[in-house]
């Protein structure tokens, strides 16, 4: 199965960098993966919120292909356990053989127009992190689903 993690801007910290690497090369183990790095919108600064929004979702969809099953990680998305989340992605691996693409928006959101094509939303989390952590969150949070598809001893309830 293809996953592909669409990201808004680059991870500046370099210590989540370094986490994002390291759970990088874990996953090339299970499946195909890609991340594909979405270069920030120009003159950003002088763009009201909605304006960037819809910048960067045109950006975003341009990425987006018409087979892709996407799945935005969003605040207001569906909340899943670990457990549950490996048991989705499982469903989505055995019953598609389209792309799985994720995409992490901008410190704003997504606008209507990337809702709209989202065949799924999914909530990290209630509370809120930046959209530089999130990538690093999601990274273990998709390894650790490969590890529990595989039976494998990575995570202990």
């Amino acid at each position: 199965m293809k996953v592909r993690l669409l990201v808004v801007g680059k991870t500046l910290e370099t210590s989540l960098k370094i986490l994002e690497d390291k759970y990088t090369q874990r996953l090339v183990h299970y499946l195909h993966y890609e991340r594909m790095d979405l270069p920030d919108v120009k003159n950003a600064g002088s763009l009201s919120s909605d304006q960037l929004k819809e910048k960067e979702g045109l950006l975003i969809l341009s990425k987006v292909g018409r087979e892709d099953f996407f799945a935005l990680l969003d605040e207001k998305g569906d909340q899943f356990t670990s457990v549950s989340f490996s048991k989705w992605l499982e469903l989505k691996f055995l019953s598609s053989n389209k792309r799985i693409t994720f995409c992490v928006g901008g410190a704003f959101g997504f606008s209507k127009q990337v809702h709209q094509r989202a065949d799924a939303k999914i909530s990290l989390s209630r509370m809120t992190f930046s959209h530089q952590m999130v990538r690093t969150i999601f990274l273990e949070q998709l390894y650790r689903s490969c590890t529990l598809i595989k039976g494998e001893k990575y995570h202990h309830e």
